[in-house]
């Protein structure tokens, strides 16, 4: 199975000037755990995370006056829609993340993340 089987569509993409609790409300409402940050100040596509929300909030910052830009991940490792859940799986684990974006023609197509993965290798059980 590739990657485009897996991978979820619907990218969130936000700017880096967004507030941490913005970036919340917008991935909580589209009930994503991760957003695209485009930012060509700082060399393009970076991502933002769940965790990277949580860790600010534990380390006692204000999610109001934090900046997405200051918590964005910008050496990001991304997927082609080709690849196979195994090679998303093995780069997942080797970089110690859980979502990759999907680029197709240099472009966000979608996100995988480990849940999605799981998704496919672990059949849906019927009731």
């Amino acid at each position: 199975m590739l990657v485009r089987d897996a991978m979820s569509t619907v990218v969130l993409t936000i700017g880096p000037a967004h507030t941490l609790r913005q970036a919340a409300a917008l991935m909580s409402a589209r009930r994503v755990g991760a957003a695209v940050v485009h930012d060509p100040d700082a060399g393009g596509i970076g991502i933002l995370t769940e965790r990277d929300i949580l860790n600010s909030v534990g380390l006692g910052q204000d999610p109001d006056t934090e900046r997405t830009h200051a918590h964005t991940t910008n050496n990001v490792v991304f997927a082609a829609p080709t690849w196979t859940l195994e090679e998303a799986a093995r780069a997942m684990a080797h970089g110690g993340f859980r979502h990759l974006i999907v680029l197709d023609g240099g472009e966000p197509a979608g996100i995988v993340s480990v849940r999605d993965i799981i998704r496919c290798w672990v059949p849906a059980l019927v009731s």
